[in-house]
């Protein structure tokens, strides 16, 4: 329950994070609709806008045939009521006769906006024998009709809005969800899951992503395939003129050369055997004999072998106890502290905290390459601080995996290196908090 409730945390806040792709493509769409509803609603304004001041013209203009016909007399009026309302000579406003006197056309129009609680109107204004005689009509109407049109457009749009959004969302959570698919996969091939595939359908541009993440873990996993099984084959190779060289060394007559030549082939015969045991731990054969074990006795035992119990300070809170194989243990064990006498800066430190076995000490530390990337047998600018064939981390990080323990590499402060063994909890034991727990390469 606390699982599921906590990926759908997780997946709530990717739903919810504005830097999301679904976001920013929503935010795109809204901001296009935005554009084309202010650009459309312009558009009708205008349009509208202008029909109505034609409209106002043209009642304008009749208003003013009318008004000349009872200024000259030639409508016949039985009530005055009927009479057009028109103004004469200094009635006229000075606007629409600066405009008369300035235009060369006999008839001009104004729009009047002077008044807005009155609303605007239209006049139009000629001269009639040397008398200028104007007319007003109320564009009121026309106003107030605009205004609603404006506020029916605004509505629209946030409408549209409203319903354009939430259905781009979705779509994008579509193809945000493959996208997001494909990008798990790729940390899951980075995490050493070479068997991990999108299997992506289709033929659009998402699909040929997924195709080309597929294709290259087909490729990285037969490249590496092809690297274990060298491995394994140089190892076998090697195995059996190595051991008539061992054998031939030890006919030799005693001297310095002799001395020399054993030494050599007792470190030959060394990598050869981490070459064995490398193949073996790809080929995943390898199981773990969990049994109860103290793991601060075990950790002194490996430091004592591995003759640098003068060197290295091993410190024990409590009596603690895991479980897990002790030969595989005292593999990883010895292998860090080896690594970090032989590459790193005395004094090295060893601290065994319930089930977590720190390696400290203070040399320069990891390389950043192989913080990043792990360690890679035979890449020697990650391989031990830059030394040597890189198989000692590598077996240590294999049998690690076997044991189903976590280790990590870490870089400590202010120099020095640190790599922490975190062993499964056994059952009964509630898990200790580390002070390198959350620390990764």
């Amino acid at each position: 329950m606390g699982r599921d409730t906590g990926r759908e945390g997780r997946a709530l806040l990717r739903f919810a994070d504005p830097r999301s792709l679904r976001w920013k493509i929503a935010a795109g769409v809204a901001a296009a609709a935005c554009a084309m509803a202010v650009g459309i609603g312009l558009l009708v304004h205008q349009r509208t806008e202008e029909r109505g001041l034609g409209i106002g013209r043209a009642a304008a203009m009749r208003e003013l045939d009318l008004a000349k016909a009872d200024f000259r007399g030639e409508r016949p009026t039985r009530d005055p009521r009927e009479r057009s309302d028109y103004v004469l000579g200094d009635e006229v406003p000075d606007p629409l006769r600066d405009r008369l006197d300035s235009s060369t056309s006999t008839i001009v129009t104004w729009y009047d906006t002077r008044k807005p609680l009155q609303g605007p109107s239209m006049w139009a204004a000629e001269r009639v024998d040397g008398t200028v005689i104007a007319v007003s009509t109320s564009m009121l109407g026309e106003q107030l009709s605009l205004e609603a049109l404006d506020r029916h457009i605004r509505y629209a749009a946030i409408a549209t809005l409203a319903v354009v959004v939430p259905l781009t969302l979705l779509a994008a959570e579509l193809v945000v969800r493959r996208l997001r698919r494909v990008a798990g996969t790729a940390r899951r091939i980075r995490h050493g899951d070479l068997d991990a595939r999108t299997e992506g359908r289709g033929h659009d541009e998402i699909s040929e992503i997924s195709s080309a993440v597929d294709h290259m873990a087909d490729a990285l996993q037969e490249r590496l395939r092809s690297e274990q099984r060298f491995t394994a084959d140089v190892a076998h190779e090697l195995r059996t003129p190595l051991t008539g060289l061992v054998t031939s060394a030890s006919l030799l007559p005693e001297s310095e050369a002799t001395d020399l030549v054993r030494d050599r082939v007792r470190v030959l015969r060394g990598l050869v055997d981490d070459l064995l045991e490398i193949s073996r731990l790809d080929a995943g054969a390898e199981r773990a004999d969990v049994q109860p074990v103290p793991l601060g006795e075990l950790v002194t035992e490996s430091v004592r072998r591995a003759g640098l119990a003068e060197h290295v300070t091993v410190t024990v809170v409590g009596h603690p106890v895991a479980e897990t194989d002790p030969r595989r243990l005292d593999r990883v064990v010895t292998n860090l502290v080896l690594n970090a006498h032989r590459h790193g800066g005395a004094p090295v430190e060893v601290t065994v905290d319930g089930t977590t076995v720190v390696v400290r000490d203070h040399g320069p530390g990891f390389p950043e390459d192989l913080l990043r990337h792990g360690p890679r047998r035979f890449h020697t600018a990650a391989a031990e601080r830059g030394h040597g064939h890189g198989l000692g981390l590598t077996i240590a990080f294999g049998h690690a995996r076997v044991l189903n323990a976590h280790l990590t590499l870490t870089n400590a402060t202010p120099q020095g290196a640190t790599a922490t063994l975190t062993l499964p909890q056994p059952p009964s034991t509630p898990p200790r908090p580390t002070h390198n727990e959350g620390r990764h390469p």
